[in-house]
């Protein structure tokens, strides 16, 4: 790999590490404050400078008298400073409201970095989210509590659609699987790491600021992440390519790579739409029953699996195991899904395995909950569901691209990544059981989800290995029944490097595609 490539993976799996610490805060964040409020309650009658209280007499009143000034205005300094103690019923609502960041996130993080480039917008939210997490723990009210969550869960989306974006056009096109599993991988790492962070934490300030100065700490290091090598070259930033070119001669091999590879990719974009009408081609390729049935499976598989995922991860202490063990093996459970890419069976075949094992680990973990099953065992199959759920996540974001012609992609892209936020706020809804396990409605939910998606998986064709359909027409010629690489019904397309670099005219709007990945 060039240095660029070295930089970009490094500082983006170092920002994916610290990613969770905030994310999955809202489980920390009521075991902390109940241990705050029951701290600060024991220890009241037992203060340092309380016991050198004298005791009372009738020749000491005026003493007496100030000692219980002292006291009460020390009380007052406790009350106020750890006054979460007096609003904990509101954190109950700090998970749904981080949904609802997340799916707002969702619908303008895209738009954002392709205006601006996901190199500021990356940075900007990187900024943004780990200052938010030293908010509450100066200023711990109710309300502006969760207006930082929303805010942090935007940043957070915004970071995830740049980060992937990022390291998948400073990928090859051979290695491209790669990068949706390398990050999910660091994810887990930090979801290992926030749950002993959390677990030294002995009060509310002391966990925001142990989750949250890591973060400020490594920012500088991410002023050093290069732009994006497509976006710079649809923008006309000659200079800023140069610049890269010529930081050393491995980068300059890899950006020839990757711009030959970006430029082939414009042209046959920019020669569809230039050829018969953007608007009219996008009408009739929606209303076409392939794509809409391909829209309706893939929008599916997304709810299901946002539901399953989070539906998990968010009741991690349900399972009546400890919740800060609980948290640091679900990162765990995550880490072997870096690898997948080395699984060559084709995009269909790892997709309904992990959904079926996925549906089928929870289907078991929830009968042996009811039949007094040992907790360990209980959340190890739960993890095992969680884990095959987050391989068929990362799997369909590049089958999702691989479905839908070029005319619509992005589109589709959309709606499918807005059904996946649409399941993680239904998530947050789903009421525990009594005892304060997950109901039995939920893990019906979470375990007949997956399975139904794998007999849909049958209804959609393989593509891996296959070019990207830009028509209907190959669409249509997609192999349904043989992998993609045995499918001969496939037309040649013509070599693009006949047509000089400076004859491409570009379009006022291309459509160049990038994982757009809804993981977290």
């Amino acid at each position: 790999m060039s240095p660029l490539q070295l930089s970009v993976y490094w500082r983006l799996a170092l920002l994916f590490f610290f990613t969770p610490f905030l994310f999955f805060l809202d489980i920390f964040t009521a075991p902390i404050a109940d241990r705050t409020c029951r701290h600060d309650n024991g220890t009241e009658a037992s203060s340092s400078w309380l016991g050198t209280v004298p005791p009372s007499s009738d020749n000491n009143q005026s003493q007496h008298g100030e000692v219980s000034e002292l006291i009460a205005d020390w009380r007052t300094d406790k009350s106020q400073l750890h006054s979460v103690c007096g609003w904990t019923d509101w954190l109950s609502y700090g998970q749904t409201v981080y949904m609802v960041g997340l799916l707002l996130g969702s619908l303008v993080g895209g738009a954002i970095s392709d205006r601006y480039g996901k190199r500021p917008v990356l940075l900007a939210c990187a900024c943004i989210q780990a200052f938010c997490g030293l908010v509450p723990a100066v200023f711990p009210q109710p309300l502006l509590f969760l207006a930082i969550r929303c805010l942090t869960a935007v940043c957070c989306c915004c970071i995830n659609i740049c980060a992937f974006s990022l390291a998948v056009e400073w990928t090859l096109p051979a290695a491209r699987l790669w990068p949706p599993a390398f990050l999910p991988f660091c994810f887990s790492l930090g979801t290992m790491g926030g749950a002993p962070l959390a677990w030294l934490s002995p009060s509310w300030t002391h966990l925001h600021l142990l989750l949250a100065l890591p973060q400020i700490v490594c920012l500088p290091l991410y002023l050093a992440i290069p732009e994006s090598p497509r976006w710079l070259l649809l923008q006309r930033r000659k200079d800023v390519l140069d610049g890269y070119r010529n930081n050393s001669p491995a980068d300059q091999k890899c950006l020839d790579l990757l711009l030959d590879s970006a430029w082939s990719d414009l042209h046959k974009a920019s020669e569809a739409q230039m050829a018969g009408g953007h608007a009219p081609s996008d009408i009739t390729h929606l209303r076409h029953p392939t794509i809409l049935l391909r829209l309706f499976i893939m929008s599916y598989l997304s709810a299901a699996t946002a539901l399953t995922y989070y539906g998990i991860c968010l009741n991690i202490g349900s399972f009546g195991v400890g919740v800060y063990a609980a948290q640091f093996f679900s990162g765990l459970s995550e880490a072997p899904c870096l690898l997948v890419p080395l699984i060559r069976i084709g995009r269909r075949p790892i997709s309904m395995l992990a959904l079926f094992l996925s549906g089928t680990a929870c289907l078991v973990s929830l009968l042996l909950s009811r039949y007094d099953g040992t907790p360990a065992l209980v959340m190890s199959l739960a993890l095992l569901g969680k884990l095959c759920i987050l391989a068929a996540t990362f799997i369909s974001v590049l089958y999702c691209i691989e479905l839908f012609p070029t005319g619509v992609r992005q589109r589709c892209i959309s709606l499918v990544n807005l059904s996946y936020r649409l399941g993680c706020l239904v998530t947050t809804f789903v009421p525990p059981s009594p005892s304060g396990a997950i109901s039995l409605a939920a893990m019906i939910v979470y375990s007949s989800g997956p399975i139904v998606g794998c007999s849909l998986c049958l209804l959609l064709p393989e593509t891996s290995g296959a070019p990207l359909p830009d028509s209907l027409e190959d669409c249509n010629r997609q192999p349904k029944n043989q992998p993609a690489s045995m499918g001969a019904l496939w037309k040649p397309r013509k070599p693009v490097s006949s047509q000089p670099r400076t004859e491409l005219v570009l379009p006022e709007k291309v459509d160049i595609q990038t994982p757009n990945t809804p993981f977290l």
